[in-house]
């Protein structure tokens, strides 16, 4: 079975764009700015994992952007970053989806088509539907703390990070841990 590196998008491996301290996600292919120490994190993960982005992106549904902007921002990312595969939801919170998070239903088809052991993959986000998601999926997570003026996700059930790339080194410094 594979082991994964799940990913948040917006936030996590590019810039979020942030109104009253609450992160949103970009609109348009022009404004993509890849965060400062994600290409080294991700060839640090490469070596061990799988890297799959998860993204929600409710902004379709509200008409605020088109879905095939998001397709292109995350095709983009995808071929730019290396990415194994990218799993989006377009839905928004009235809809009861089972692939918003923190619903499990992205990690679910990503474990079906992968192969993937949960219990052995980790989870990168920056949101606490994020954690909630891998936590109940089973990952190992590690939330990246902007301090955003919004609920924190338990300490118990993550790791706090300042960065994308701390996560990377610290779920390395884990993997060898357990190899050793």
């Amino acid at each position: 079975m594979q082991k994964v590196v799940f990913v948040d998008r917006d936030g996590v491996l590019i810039k979020a764009p942030k109104i009253d301290n609450k992160p949103y996600s970009i609109r348009k292919f022009e404004k993509i700015k890849i965060i400062k120490g994600v290409l080294q994190g991700i060839k640090i993960l490469k070596k061990n994992f799988k890297i799959i982005m998860i993204t929600n992106q409710p902004d379709v549904y509200r008409k605020k952007v088109k879905k095939i902007e998001v397709k292109k921002i995350n095709n983009y990312l995808k071929i730019m970053l290396k990415l194994n595969d990218v799993y989006a939801c377009y839905h928004d919170n009235i809809h009861k989806c089972d692939c918003r998070k923190p619903k499990i239903g992205m990690l679910l088809l990503a474990k079906k088509k992968w192969n993937i052991n949960l219990k052995k993959s980790f989870l990168i986000g920056d949101r606490s539907s994020d954690i909630l998601a891998g936590k109940k999926a089973g990952c190992t997570n590690f939330f990246v703390n902007y301090n955003y003026d919004e609920k924190l996700p338990s300490k118990r059930s993550c790791y706090y990070v300042k960065s994308f790339y701390r996560a990377a080194l610290k779920i390395n410094k884990i993997i060898k841990n357990n190899n050793e």
